[in-house]
């Protein structure tokens, strides 16, 4: 098991000018960051590669499907086209990067509705989209971890159920889900036993508190969390994700109106505790 931080609380665009932050994230104890793929060419991300090689830190990828011009679910042919390219440059960075995984909810466009749940139209569609790209992410040693999100931000899939029902149909060994305890406590009935009923689908783990602060200030079970995933014989990442105000289209993005911690060095050193402390317990 590997312990990450999401570099989302501060920017899309990770550089040099956050080296500083970096050698802090690994002082404090931690195996590697997720890092955000937003924006910019892989030459770019080869670079930020290898200055976490340099700092020690492994890392993952994140990113999200920014515009309905690139939306899988799309009815028409030329935006699953262009999301099927879109996919497979995120992968293209994530390789370059360093990384074999990238997660995030690459189903649909991020805050997109159609006042109705997905239509078996929109599965077909889909399926279509993420076996090509499942190829490409394949022949680059990435494999996609599909996240279920809540209902206030997409309406693919937004418990692990549904979501791993759909990856199951999709039957590619490069795309499989994440589970994220933030959308989970929302989502849910039964958290920690949605993780086990699908752990064998889950690559990726986000450990994410109720209120998008700090691990452990809130009322996400973590003790029984840790258990189960331990009990599971999961031995990837756990990455903390959390939001701030820091960024205001992100902010905006994630609904984030107030601060939840008093600074951004308790977000990672309260929540490397958090995880550590509780895994060791489990």
């Amino acid at each position: 098991m590997k312990i990450g931080f999401c570099m989302l609380l501060w920017t899309t665009s990770v550089g040099q000018e956050h080296r500083a932050l970096l050698a802090d994230i690994k002082k404090t104890g931690y195996d590697g960051v997720e890092i955000p793929i937003f924006s910019g060419t892989p030459d770019d991300y080869a670079e930020t590669g290898k200055m976490l090689d340099d700092l020690g830190l492994g890392r993952t990828g994140i990113s999200v499907v920014p515009t309905l011009e690139m939306n899988p679910l799309s009815d028409d042919a030329e935006a699953r086209k262009a999301a099927v390219d879109y996919l497979k440059w995120c992968v293209d960075c994530t390789a370059a990067l360093g990384a074999d995984a990238i997660g995030g909810p690459l189903h649909q466009t991020l805050g997109h509705f159609t006042g109705a749940g997905p239509t078996e139209a929109e599965f077909d569609r889909a399926r279509e989209v993420h076996r090509q790209v499942g190829d490409h992410a394949s022949a680059n040693g990435v494999t996609i971890a599909l996240e279920a999100v809540n209902r206030f931000e997409t309406y693919f899939a937004n418990t692990m159920d549904d979501l791993c029902a759909y990856t199951t149909s999709v039957d590619h060994p490069a795309i499989k889900t994440m589970y994220d305890t933030f959308h989970a406590n929302l989502e849910e009935r039964d958290p920690i036993d949605a993780f086990t009923r699908n752990a064998d689908n889950i690559v990726h783990v986000h450990i994410s508190e109720n209120d998008r602060g700090v691990p452990g200030r809130g009322h996400v079970p973590f003790a029984e969390t840790f258990a189960a995933i331990k009990a599971s014989g999961y031995d990837r990442w756990l990455t903390i994700e959390a939001f701030g105000r820091g960024l205001p289209e992100l902010a905006a993005a994630t609904r984030v109106w107030r601060d939840f911690a008093e600074s951004p060095e308790a977000y990672y050193r309260d929540g490397y505790r958090c995880i550590r402390e509780g895994w060791d317990a489990a």
